[in-house]
């Protein structure tokens, strides 16, 4: 196939088959151990294509993958292409449960994993393949045979899974036109064969759909990130160590890591962001200090695969809110009234999408997908995003909320029925309702206010625990408020509202009296460590904490506040912290031991990041 408005012959396999051919020995994948060329790439993946051929595997089959960050990643997922079928992303950190039922909605036949991933998540193992062996070395006769075409344009690409508002999670079938127009020579931001692209996203959040694909359809290189994930400084790190020239930032992690006038600025070239409304303070701040940066606000949901619209930020965009740009990539956009009717420029309405990216709808729920993708009289097949924007004259959107419930929390999109529905199947619930507070411009917390059943005991832990056997982590509430009643609003619909508005401290509070628990330390309880610990921890999250027991978690943290204990310690200390190593030591009496085996470490070996002798000064101090 071609398509005549980019240029582009056979689809993305076929890219990496002409870079296989045009520039063999060109950098395709790295992780900063393993290196491979466009012809080591296309012959490793055209290898495990047969494997996955031999094991059954025929076009039009579903296929997870639940792989680590890793070179094996993108060869795995090239062969499933190459194979005739799709690739379903998985991630460990999600529970076993949740993890069936997304490979059942999606018809996987095999998955693609490590044995310990596998088994932990409960795959058969007559339904699971290793991933393949060995990725390296000669490209052989495979990197130049022909590419066939079996990506036609319409055929499913990836299903990528999101949160759904009845409590089962919704699967996007991406098409292979719409992540090819995407990624290949892309008018919104730079991308050339000398670039390499920092893939470092959570595999099931589509901008790592993009860090993979836009480099192996330009030429460029994929730079694979193994960084703790979330790790601002192991991010920056990967990123010097691998060369990276472009990547992908949440919103939230951008306003992060601008707060923090990350070094990650300073390395690149091109930055895009996207996920929520972007900071202007934030934007002007990092282009200032860099000013060769090239920042690309976009926008888009996974139904539109990525990004559907993008726009290059400038420091004259950062007097107000910066825009989320015009369609790009095919894509185009009507902003509609609630009778489906285009609006005035200036005049708020909803945004519908359209255009050959859109999305086949949502696997296995023809109901969600005649709901969400309407035929248009005019228009043709538009999908309703639900998202209030304005149009300027010359067409620049500017986006201001949401029509429904549907939330963003540090990229992810949420469904607060989905943590509803979930909440409500533990018998000790009698009711609840999800929303998002704010108390901070750069924090975004989910806060769940609970009716107890009669007689029902359930606290927070124990319904933080129910959560966490059925939903990923982005999906627990950060904060428990136990209330008589839910409010309503006049038409007898939760009046969502005023609980986002309610004042909730820490991890919230049962009927307005602390939960059960460890009474709060008397002054002087804590030990020095311990006192600079629950200080850091206090100022993250905007609450006195001087209790050693005190659980992380409970009082309402989430992975972005431990990033900024984490960078907290490094500065002051000179201890570094992992994201694993900090939750699993969620209180402020394990931290400090933690942090103090981390001191006792440096002190013993000296010429160490914060050598012996300043670690030896700052362990006496605080003991």
């Amino acid at each position: 196939m071609t398509d005549l408005t980019t240029g582009l012959t056979t689809g993305l396999p076929g890219r990496v088959a002409h870079f296989a051919r045009a520039t063999p020995d060109a950098l395709a994948v790295t992780d900063g151990e393993t290196f491979l060329s466009y012809a080591e790439l296309a012959a490793a993946a055209r290898g495990f294509a047969r494997t996955l051929h031999d094991r059954g595997v025929r076009p039009g089959d579903a296929v997870g993958v639940l792989l680590p960050h890793s070179v094996p990643l993108v060869v795995t997922q090239l062969a499933v292409w190459w194979a005739g079928g799709h690739y379903v992303p998985l991630d460990a950190d999600h529970p076993a449960p949740r993890i069936a039922t997304m490979l059942e909605t999606a018809g996987a036949v095999l998955t693609v994993g490590d044995k310990d991933l596998v088994e932990a998540a409960g795959i058969p193992g007559d339904r699971a393949l290793p991933p393949p062996a060995r990725v390296a070395g000669h490209a052989g006769d495979d990197a130049h045979a022909p590419a066939e075409d079996t990506c036609a344009p319409d055929a499913v690409a990836y299903v990528m899974f999101t949160s759904g508002s009845t409590g089962q999670p919704k699967g996007v079938a991406v098409t292979h036109q719409g992540i090819a127009r995407l990624a290949h020579r892309p008018e919104y931001v730079t991308l050339t064969p000398r670039d390499r692209v920092l893939f470092h996203s959570p595999v099931t959040f589509d901008a790592a759909a993009f860090e993979v694909w836009a480099a192996l359809a330009n030429g460029a290189a994929v730079a694979v990130s193994t960084a703790d994930r979330l790790s601002p400084a192991g991010l920056a790190r990967d990123a010097e160590r691998l060369g990276a020239t472009v990547t992908v930032l949440t919103t939230a992690l951008f306003h992060h890591l601008a707060a923090r006038r990350s070094p990650l600025f300073g390395l690149l070239r091109g930055v895009l962001v996207g996920g929520e409304a972007l900071s202007a303070q934030h934007a002007r701040s990092v282009l200032r200090a860099h000013p060769w940066l090239e920042l690309v606000n976009g926008y888009g949901p996974t139904e539109a695969t990525t990004f559907a619209t993008a726009h290059r930020v400038t420091d004259a965009d950062c007097d107000a809110p910066p825009p989320i740009g015009r369609p790009i990539a095919g894509t185009t956009a009507y902003v509609m009234d609630e009778h489906g009717e285009p609006v005035a420029p200036g005049v708020r309405g909803e945004l519908w999408l359209g255009g050959p990216r859109l999305a086949l709808g949502y696997v296995g729920q023809p109901d969600r997908t005649a709901e969400a993708f309407v035929g248009h009289s005019t228009a043709g097949r538009l999908y309703r995003t639900g998202d209030v924007v304005s149009a300027r004259p010359d067409g620049t959107l500017d986006f201001h909320g949401r029509t429904d419930d549907q939330i963003k929390v540090r990229g992810f999109r949420i469904e607060p029925g989905e943590i509803e529905h979930a909440l409500r199947e533990h018998t000790g619930v009698a009711d609840a309702a999800v929303v998002v507070q704010r108390p901070a411009p750069d924090d975004a917390r989910l806060v769940a206010f609970v009716v107890r059943q009669d007689g029902a005991a359930a606290g927070a832990a124990a319904l933080r625990a129910h959560l966490e056997g059925r939903l990923p982590s982005h999906l627990v509430p950060n904060a428990w408020v136990f209330v008589d009643a839910l409010p309503m609003t006049g038409v007898g619909k939760v009046d969502r509202r005023s609980l986002a508005e309610r004042t909730v401290e820490g991890g919230g509070e049962p009927d307005g009296a602390p939960e059960a628990g460890p009474l709060p330390a008397a002054p002087g309880h804590l030990s020095p460590l311990q006192q600079v610990v629950a200080d850091l921890w206090s100022q993250a999250l905007g609450h006195p904490v001087d209790d050693p027991e005190a659980d992380f978690i409970a009082l309402g943290g989430h992975s972005l506040l431990a990033l900024c204990v984490v960078e907290d310690l490094r500065e002051d200390l000179g201890v570094e912290i992992s994201l694993a190593d900090f939750f699993a030591a969620p209180t402020v009496a394990a931290q400090a031991a933690h942090v103090e085996r981390a001191l006792l470490h440096l002190h013993e070996a000296p010429g160490a990041p914060g050598d012996g002798p300043a670690a030896s000064a700052a362990l006496e101090d605080l003991r």
